[in-house]
């Protein structure tokens, strides 16, 4: 379980605000090989080459490019790029609550636990407790290292679980796969096929431990290093640390703020059906708040 907060914020969905702080909640167990010169056991590092003339040029002569067409780019400023990084908000914005059924795995990415801080416990435990019931993840926004993702918010156990996703138009469609149709008579199973299948995943079924699968390279190769630190070679890798942000406790009364907050929604239902103005709106706002910023 990690402890050292990584990014502290807050959810935010109406006008329910709940102090919290991501957590890491997977570790790398793969095997790193660094680049080494067998003659003198030096790290080998990576040259800035000009890929024409394979000459090495200095980092100052570099530019961005983004290649639109075959061999044709357009060149981006660092200060463009700058102006295009969203706005870092320290929050993780919930757009929407939706079926956690209907929520492909292949758009999940990578998990971060959350936790409450800050005396959010109890508004977090209800959110929690609340999503659990429903059957309902939260889908949201949030800005992470400059970076905005696309997350789910899901309740695992006591925990919730912020899981960075895939964009949609990253996953690939599944049209162009030459897959068998569901319910198809052409390759649906007999009666005795499907009781065989059946009874052989029954036979294989077992409760979900996951201590008892383990990383076979990884423990073969770590072999490999313990008999090379007993002849005293060894290699230290030291992580770099990263700074937390600060964030200011901002905690309301939770029954007011529900109220609130239905208050709200009910009154914009009706003009919603009729229009999207409001969400636009405050689109807009946001856009001219970041422009003038």
């Amino acid at each position: 379980m990690a402890t050292r907060t990584i990014w502290k914020g807050a959810i935010s969905f109406g006008l329910v605000h709940i102090p919290v702080g991501l957590h890491t909640a997977t570790t790398e167990s793969g095997v790193d090989f660094d680049w080494l010169d067998k003659r003198s056991m030096d790290p080998v590092g990576y040259k800035r080459i000009n890929k024409r003339t394979g000459k090495e040029i200095d980092k100052d002569n570099i530019v961005k490019g983004v290649e639109y067409e075959d061999g044709q780019y357009v060149i981006i400023s660092p200060e463009e790029i700058a102006d295009a990084y969203p706005r870092t908000t320290q929050t993780i914005e919930i757009q929407q609550f939706v079926d956690a059924a209907d929520v492909s795995f292949v758009y999940l990415e990578r998990p971060y636990y959350v936790a409450p801080i800050n005396k959010g416990q109890k508004v977090y435990a209800l959110l929690r407790d609340t999503l659990a019931k429903t059957g309902k993840i939260g889908i949201a926004k949030v800005v992470i290292q400059t970076k905005q993702h696309l997350a789910a918010l899901i309740p695992s156990g006591d925990a919730l679980v912020l899981n960075l996703m895939r964009w949609g138009d990253d996953v690939k469609p599944q049209d162009e796969l030459d897959l068998p149709k569901a319910g198809a008579r052409a390759t649906a199973p007999s009666a005795s096929e499907l009781k065989m299948a059946k009874m052989l995943v029954e036979d294989m079924s077992g409760k979900w431990d996951p201590a008892q699968y383990k990383d076979e390279f990884k423990a073969a190769v770590m072999g490999l290093v313990a008999k090379k630190v007993k002849a005293g070679k060894t290699e230290t890798v030291i992580e770099p640390q990263e700074e937390t942000p600060a964030y200011a406790d901002n905690v309301l009364d939770l029954t007011e703020l529900l109220q609130r907050s239905l208050k709200g929604s009910r009154k914009t239902a009706p003009a919603a059906a009729k229009k999207a103005a409001p969400r636009k709106a405050v689109a807009k706002k946001a856009s001219r708040s970041r422009k003038a910023a």
